[in-house]
């Protein structure tokens, strides 16, 4: 019976007819025993007494600009560990998959899969009786060109809608400049992407301008959406205020960016408003150091640069005699920074809220790594979806609105006095929190400027 079986690469080509899905690229994998497809926006109902799922599968590798939403009947939810040793349950469903001329049920498990090479993973139990697998070679039974795939998935491919809206970063190959230019060309919208350091301003009242590169003057945008790197602020934000004086609208403002990367500024701000963040002080001179930190409670405490980002120029000095070197060193170099009590009882984890037009529309739990203090995604800490009190959701909203920021990554640490601000980020990153929740957060954002603008979408 066995040489009857046909033979699968360790990557194969499949379909779903049932969910209108004309090709995926699947790892076959016998060492993996369910499969699995990539889902995003998860959205479980019931229909009568059933239980049913919704949910949207972006089918091309590195491509969000096409989406295919899919509804099922749930089957059951299961256990799955995943590649890194972590367990979470996942919804499973069962579906007709088709392989060359074979159409046959399979059991899939609903996975965010984005940062995993491939949109599905064919596990044993999908091949037991059907199939021998030969992992050196790949496409046995079916190989589609570039060309055969654009073909496929030209009826899914948008029109474009009118609204033009430009990206404004240093670098457009980062995960989330990507995905922001890829969720709005998904909905139709034409997209950007404009380099800070490569624009410049003309000051005119009657004729303002912003050229780019050498000469080319830009035309209008109905949007801008500002992902400014802390180095080039001061001039990023020039740029968003020129663009605001030329009637774009900018998701973030220059002034509320400009608010949230002075630590001092937004410390103050929080405190004049009630919002609760570790005690945290200032000082100018040597000679207050000492009693700079018997205000924040003494050692452990933690030393931060004013303009800090992403968890770097930010120390923890683990008794008084480090902390007053530390802090009389940046003191002597002429370098501001701000001394903050040390939350022992959070063990390395933070919450980072994700804040668009006050609303909390995504929130993961950060832990740093063993032997190091900060949580951040960029200092090795690892993601993970939480569910949030009332009262972090408030914090959350408030400290955004304080701000001015439409567009936030607003930081929260639990205490035993319950929780506390860290910071608020206006530029947050996507990677992290879009991995841990399974939501496409840069397709909110986009969301968020059509519902300002008043723009119907129909898509």
């Amino acid at each position: 019976m066995l040489n009857k079986l046909k033979t699968l690469g360790s990557e194969e080509w499949c379909s779903f007819e049932s969910f209108n899905i004309p090709a995926i690229k699947a790892r076959v994998d016998s060492g993996a025993k369910t499969s699995s497809i990539q889902a995003n926006n998860i959205t479980v109902f019931f229909k009568g007494t059933e239980e049913w799922v919704r949910f949207d599968v972006n089918p091309i590798q590195e491509n969000r600009s096409i989406m295919i939403t899919c509804e099922s009947k749930i089957y059951t939810k299961r256990s799955i560990k995943s590649s890194m040793g972590i367990s979470e349950e996942r919804i499973v469903i069962i579906s007709a998959i088709t392989l060359d001329d074979n159409t046959f049920d399979i059991e899939l498990t609903l996975a965010n899969r984005d940062s995993m090479e491939f949109r599905m993973l064919l596990g044993r139990e999908a091949m037991i009786d059907r199939y021998l697998v030969n992992p050196s070679e790949v496409f046995l039974l079916t190989e589609y060109t570039q060309e055969d795939i654009d073909e496929k998935y030209v009826a899914f491919r948008k029109e474009k809608t009118g609204l033009k809206i430009a990206l404004l970063a240093s670098n457009s190959e980062l995960f989330s400049n990507k995905r922001i230019i890829e969720a709005g060309r998904s909905r139709g919208h034409e997209m950007v992407f404009l380099n800070v350091q490569q624009a410049y301003m003309k000051f005119d009242a009657k004729e303002p301008q912003i050229r780019y590169r050498g000469g080319n003057v830009i035309d209008e945008f109905d949007a801008i959406i500002p992902r400014i790197k802390p180095s080039v602020t001061f001039y990023a934000c020039a740029l968003i205020r020129q663009f605001d004086a030329m009637g774009t609208y900018c998701l973030n403002s220059a002034e509320a960016i400009t608010q949230s990367r002075d630590k001092l500024q937004a410390t103050q701000l929080f405190a004049k408003n009630d919002i609760h963040v570790p005690i945290t002080g200032f000082a100018n001179s040597p000679l207050d150091t000492k009693d700079l930190i018997k205000m924040v409670n003494g050692a452990p405490l933690i030393i931060k640069l004013l303009e800090s980002t992403q968890g770097k120029g930010v120390v923890l000095a683990e008794t008084t005699k480090a902390a007053e070197s530390v802090i009389n060193a940046f003191k002597s170099v002429k370098t501001n920074i701000l001394v903050q009590e040390f939350i022992k009882e959070a063990n390395g984890q933070d919450i980072r809220c994700f804040v668009v037009n006050g609303k909390v529309v995504a929130s993961m739990q950060r832990q740093a790594e063993k032997g190091e203090f900060r949580a951040n995604i960029h200092q090795g800490g690892k993601a993970s979806k939480i569910k949030i009190t009332t009262e972090e959701r408030k914090l959350a909203i408030k400290a955004a609105k304080i701000l001015d920021l439409p567009v936030a990554g607003v930081d929260i640490i639990r205490s035993n006095k319950g929780p506390l601000l860290l910071e608020v980020n206006s530029s947050p990153g996507l990677e992290g929190i879009e991995s841990a929740t399974g939501l496409d957060i840069a397709n909110i954002m986009i969301e968020a400027i059509e519902k300002k603008l008043k723009f119907k979408n129909k898509y």
